[in-house]
């Protein structure tokens, strides 16, 4: 006989939530940044070139961008603990089909199953906490619990991703993802209540397949655009079809009752401001980690695990000052705090751009762990300000449109700065010259938005400093990454 469910309201169920909701979260960050130490076993074993590479990272990042805030209201409107079972259950047999691809389509057709899987997974698992601790002072802890434990992920990754690559080959990397999956499963079914919000909006499909149709429109033509041509027919109709289609998402959202998007959230200079800054912080961090494993593998010819390793610095320092940055926020204000951030991340990238294959790592590992500082200030504060702009009824949605516009700019990233190489490579440059102008390009659009914030991010209104203390560490920084 199956046992049932304690009660929701209980120390030991709620314990065991917390424990499920985290690993959910951990197991979906970890496939955030393990991809990356394996991208050149996967280019060698794969036959496949750089716009593979992309592909292989973009497909996912896509889905989790463009579906986040619908897994939101799906969670809330037909059952976070069937979303969030859901979205285990896909996550998991997608890691295993990806394990098994036998070429770039179909490890690209399974990560955009695992995109639909986290992007169901990470807000539901947020809700169900929301949900189980009704005290703020409770679930301000829990969430911060849930933030710091999931975020370990993020420093794991690279070395998880190093080991499995090097001693078992890339498809090792997916397969971790399945007993974590089995696990979730079980426990899940058993120590996870259902909750739902009874007066949760529609899904808005048009707004919801609009987006995701417009944003891969234009992923596809710069990551593509490379190798057809940037003049041909169909690059050239992928770029026009996105702003066909992304114009006529904003008239859809703009005439909605519930739009996936509500632009009027975007009148606040503060939310505008905010988002903007965190699609720098998305392109430069995604798009600049997208290299740092190829470029010890290929540059300086490092093993794989060696590299994964080489490539702990940024994530690490992100792990250890995130928890700090809402707190600085709090006492200095958005805009001191950010554009330092900014600055100090983009001052990171433009000095890796001076690495070189002698460089040794002593002089390389610093300036990846500056620039891991300097995303680590922004994002929380970034969030925070975000949520400040509009009515506490609305938080969620801004934090969940925060994160959202971080994954855009991961993709965008991704695809603007394998453009940037693969340019300077059909001109005649190497390897090495070509992330060294993606390095310099990342920093120099880091940099760029520093001084936007600087100028336009205003100061958290003083009776708001005490609720931004309260998102000292901040969900979104880490949710769907």
């Amino acid at each position: 006989m199956a046992a049932s469910p304690v009660a929701v309201g209980s120390r030991s169920n709620r314990a065991a939530l917390l424990a499920v909701t985290c690993l959910g979260q951990f197991m979906v960050l970890l496939d955030n940044t393990i991809v990356g130490a394996a991208l050149p076993d996967m280019q060698h074993r794969l036959h496949t070139g750089l716009t593979g590479l992309q592909w292989i990272v973009d497909a996912y990042v896509l889905l989790v961008a463009m579906l986040l805030l619908s897994g939101g209201v799906f969670a809330d409107r037909f059952g976070r603990k069937r979303v969030y079972l859901t979205g285990v259950a896909v996550f998991t047999v997608a890691s295993l089909l990806c394990s098994i691809a036998p070429s770039v389509g179909w490890l690209v057709a399974g990560r955009v199953l695992q995109g639909i899987g986290a992007a169901a997974l990470s807000p539901a698992s947020l809700a169900l906490l929301a949900a189980a601790y009704p005290v703020p002072q409770d679930r301000v802890k829990a969430i911060g619990l849930w933030a710091g434990f999931s975020g370990i992920g993020l420093a794991a990754g690279p070395v998880a991703g190093g080991v499995l690559a090097d001693a078992f080959g890339w498809p090792a990397i997916f397969l971790v993802n399945l007993p974590i999956g089995v696990v979730l499963l079980l426990a899940g079914l058993r120590v996870v209540v259902e909750s739902r919000n009874a007066s949760a909006p529609a899904i808005d499909v048009p707004g919801t397949a609009l987006s995701v149709l417009g944003v891969g429109a234009l992923a596809y033509g710069l990551i593509e655009g490379g190798s057809r041509g940037w003049t041909s027919p169909v690059i050239l109709g992928s770029f026009a079809a996105a702003v066909v289609v992304l114009a006529a998402f904003v008239a859809v959202e703009g005439r909605r009752s519930a739009p996936m998007l509500p632009l009027g959230l975007f009148r606040q200079r503060l939310f505008t401001v905010s988002n903007t800054a965190m699609v720098v912080v998305g392109f430069a961090l995604m798009g600049s980690s997208f290299f740092f494993s190829q470029f010890f593998v290929y540059v300086q010819g490092s093993s794989l695990l060696r590299a994964g390793l080489q490539t702990l610095p940024t994530s690490l320092a992100m792990v250890v000052v995130s928890p700090y940055a809402g707190r600085l926020a709090a006492r200095y204000g958005f805009r001191i705090v950010v554009t330092i951030g900014l600055a100090l991340a983009g001052l990171g990238l433009l000095t890796l751009g001076l690495v070189h294959a002698d460089t040794g790592y002593s002089n390389v590992w610093w300036r990846m762990a500056l620039a891991g500082i300097g995303f680590a200030l922004t994002m929380s504060p970034l969030t925070g300000a975000a949520i400040q702009a509009v009515s506490p009824q609305e938080g969620g949605l801004a934090s969940g449109i925060s994160s959202t516009t971080r994954q855009i700019g991961a993709v965008l990233g991704v695809a603007v700065l394998g453009a940037v190489v693969r340019t300077r490579e059909s001109g005649g440059a190497s390897f090495e010259a070509g992330l060294n102008t993606a390095f310099v390009t990342a920093g120099a659009v880091t940099l760029a938005g520093a001084v936007f914030t600087g100028l336009w991010l205003v100061r958290p209104r003083p009776q708001d400093a005490s609720a931004e203390r309260e998102q000292s560490t901040d969900p979104a920084a880490v949710a769907g990454s």
